[in-house]
């Protein structure tokens, strides 16, 4: 069985879990119908509208 030449230090294995806590930018599409910035696969919240019909009254 293969055993560590070296202690892995706290800084090393801690960095690498951080590398796993990076934020990412949520994805971004438009909006058919008024081309307003939105989340891809939700409701526009400027027009209402959602695959091609109105979903939700907005005033």
């Amino acid at each position: 069985m293969a055993v560590p030449k070296k202690k892995t230090s706290k800084s090393k294995s801690r960095s690498r879990r951080a590398a796993n806590w990076k934020l990412k930018t949520p994805a971004r599409s438009t909006c058919s119908r008024c081309g307003a910035v939105k989340l891809p696969h939700v409701v526009c919240g400027n027009c209402g509208w959602y695959n091609g019909r109105q979903a939700i009254e907005v005033d």
